[in-house]
């Protein structure tokens, strides 16, 4: 039984020390956002879990005292984080897929009235009829596991649900991965704990799972931090040249591919004029204008902020045409976004592109193309009263 209790309390401390180094990483970060925030409450409520677990192994093998209070005590707090894993999660999800009023006093309490009318219910049943939930023999019952994934469920549910939903109606290819990775993920977990549950209870499949899975992720979150503009949360020029360096990238059967080059109209009259934090507002409408304009199509493609108040898109559509509407598309889009921020001024902006030629050609030659034909927009702006208005 002690060498039960080790082996398996000593994958929990594994688990809860891996969660821990990710945790304190994020500490020390100087720019903790909303997001991160909320993925570090998962990561608390995991190690928490863990430790609990490691409890629970104590009591389960004998170790530590057995009888009804420390069972119930024990069982009743993996069943109280297991549900606070998924809640945290679902809190996550709530921040990437910036769903609006997450934050209010309304909002928070629709999604704690499940758990707490769970906990109401588990309580009552243990007082009224404890032998429901504790056999004779001071095991769980079956409806007590019931318990134990029931709750959970609700959370992973409603996940799974939103997260769908915004993956069907998602024409970007990209982003429709990114919903479907975020609201499958606890479905893998909890999987790992039914694993255990049913099959093998003295193997910490859970944490196995549990861990494997959010290393993944982390990984690939600090991978996108390091390749994302803090400002406007496109991809940076690091991810331009590690893009650009794959020949799939710049080749796709049966597509074109376009390097589109894009800049502010008189950007610099906006500094100086209202200032560099209104500067950084107006990156901001533009960097959203184009993801918002580009997820209406269905074609591969890569964005992200070049330098300074330029972008570079590079897209494959199948047909040239699909360009020059994606162009109209932008600068509407661009429009609607300045009137809808109650802007003082409309921004405008010059797009030049060109077509990547393959083998013959190289992605600079055809990126100094585009911006060659970029300022002959840009001229064209300004001479027809196109260019950034201020008032």
């Amino acid at each position: 039984m002690s060498a039960y209790f080790i082996y398996y309390s000593s994958f929990n401390l594994v688990g809860a020390i891996i969660f821990g180094i990710m945790l304190s990483h994020d500490m020390l970060s100087i720019d903790r956002q909303e997001k991160q925030l909320k993925y570090d409450h998962a990561l608390t409520a995991f190690m928490l879990y863990f430790i609990s677990d490691s409890i629970w192994a104590g009591v389960d093998s004998g170790l530590f005292p057995v009888n009804r209070f420390t069972v119930v005590i024990t069982d009743f707090s993996n069943y109280v984080l297991m549900t606070a894993i998924t809640y945290t999660w679902l809190r996550y999800v709530m921040v990437v897929e910036q769903i609006p009023n997450r934050d209010t006093k309304a909002m928070k309490a629709w999604l704690t009235i499940p758990f707490l009318v769970s906990v109401v219910v588990f309580i009552v049943t243990f007082i009224v009829r404890p032998s429901l939930l504790i056999d004779d023999d001071l095991k769980t019952t079956n409806l007590f596991d019931v318990y134990l994934v029931a709750m959970s469920y609700v959370y992973i549910i409603a996940v799974i649900i939103y997260t769908v939903r915004k993956a069907i109606s998602e024409k970007n290819p990209i982003e429709k991965r990114k919903h479907l990775y975020i609201g499958l993920f606890p479905i893998m977990t909890v999987a790992g704990g039914l694993m255990q549950m049913i099959l093998m209870p003295e193997l910490p499949i859970f944490c196995f799972s549990s861990t494997i899975l959010m290393i993944i992720f982390y990984i690939q979150s600090m991978e996108r931090q390091i390749s994302i503009d803090p400002l406007t949360k496109l991809n940076n020029r690091g991810q331009l040249t590690r893009y650009v360096s794959q020949s799939y990238n710049l080749n796709r059967e049966g597509r074109s591919t376009f390097v589109m080059m894009v800049d502010i109209n008189d950007f610099k009259m906006i500094n100086d004029t209202y200032g560099h934090a209104e500067g950084d507002c107006a990156l901001v409408i533009i960097a959203r204008s184009l993801m918002k304009t580009l997820r209406n199509y269905d074609f591969p493609m890569f964005l992200g902020r070049y330098g300074g108040d330029e972008f570079v898109m590079i897209v494959h559509p199948v047909e040239e045409e699909e360009i020059k509407e994606l162009v109209n598309d932008i600068r509407e889009c661009i429009r609607k976004e300045c009137e809808s921020d109650n802007k003082p001024y409309l921004l405008s902006i010059g797009i030049g592109y060109d077509e990547y030629l393959g083998d013959q050609d190289t992605f600079q030659k055809c990126m100094q193309r585009a911006d060659s034909k970029l300022y002959l927009d840009k001229e064209y702006c300004k001479i027809n009263g196109k260019s950034t208005l201020c008032s």
